[in-house]
């Protein structure tokens, strides 16, 4: 089963994998950063924001000495999945981290039932009983 997660990143629930929503390409392990399985593209700022204005110093792109931009890129269709503001040499982020198995139960994914059912805790689809707070 998957999950949208971000405009072009979902996660398959059954084998844990981030994959992108456009061409079904696994981007790595949930348990690590999707960004690791991405094409990373470093670009310097006045590519993006082209310095504006009769002084080429005073203006309003970043200093490249100072930030980078950073882009991710599915490496089978492409698509950017991702970017980011960094300064040079900053390692790259971890943005996102997610309950494996709260998403799991909140998406009534199959797996969990047996996995509750192990810890000792009631579910409906394993046949336990409701608790005080359950309708």
């Amino acid at each position: 089963m998957r999950v949208r997660i971000t405009e072009c990143i979902d996660i398959d629930l059954a084998t844990e994998k981030w994959m992108c929503n456009r061409c079904a390409q696994e981007l790595g392990s949930a348990h690590a950063s999707y960004k690791q399985g991405c094409v990373v593209r470093e670009r310097d700022p006045h590519e993006i924001h082209p310095p504006r204005g009769p002084n080429k110093e005073f203006n309003f792109s970043f200093d490249p000495e100072w930030m980078r931009i950073i882009e991710y890129y599915c490496p089978n269709c492409a698509v950017m999945v991702e970017n980011e503001y960094l300064p040079p040499g900053h390692p790259l982020t971890w943005d996102i981290q997610l309950d494996l198995e709260k998403l799991k139960e909140k998406h009534g994914f199959a797996g969990v039932a047996g996995a509750a059912a192990k810890a000792g805790v009631a579910t409906k689809a394993g046949g336990g009983e409701e608790g005080a707070g359950s309708k």
